[in-house]
C-alpha cells in the first residue's frame, strides 16, 4: 500500500473512531455548583465510558445566556449540560446536585442517542 493510500485509510479510521457527540457544560465563574462538578466529576469524566461516547467541553456562559440554532431552548442557568450530536441538542441536564444524580441523568441522555434520529424528534 502506498503512503497516500495509507494516509487516507488512517484518516478514514480516525474519523470513524471520533465521537459523534459531546457533552457541553455551560458554566460561570463563581458558580458553586460548577465548582463542585469540576471537583467531583470532571477529573474522572474522560476516563469513563460516558466520556468516550460524549467528551466534555466547558463553555463560559455569557451574560444573557446562549440562544443557538442547535439548542432546543436557550441556556440561561449554570451549570447546564447539553448533549449535542451532529450539532443538535439531544437533551440536557440543568443544575448539579451530586455525582450520583448526574451519572443517572447522563445515562438516560446517552441511552437516547441509541434510538434512531426519527424517534428522537418531538
Amino acid at each position: 500500500m502506498g503512503r497516500a493510500a495509507a494516509a487516507a485509510l488512517l484518516l478514514a479510521l480516525s474519523a470513524l473512531a471520533a465521537p459523534a457527540a459531546e457533552l457541553v457544560m455551560y458554566r460561570r465563574d463563581g458558580c458553586p455548583y460548577c465548582v463542585r462538578f469540576e471537583r467531583e466529576v470532571a477529573p474522572i469524566y474522560p476516563k469513563t465510558r460516558e466520556g468516550a461516547l460524549a467528551p466534555l467541553r466547558l463553555v463560559q456562559l455569557p451574560s444573557g445566556g446562549v440562544r443557538d440554532g442547535g439548542l432546543k431552548e436557550p441556556v440561561i442557568a449554570t451549570p447546564t449540560f447539553v448533549l449535542v450530536e451532529g450539532g443538535r441538542e439531544i437533551g440536557r441536564i440543568t443544575g448539579y446536585l451530586n455525582d450520583d444524580m448526574f451519572w443517572g441523568l447522563l445515562g438516560q441522555l446517552l441511552a437516547g442517542m441509541n434510538r434512531p434520529v426519527e424517534a428522537r424528534k418531538p
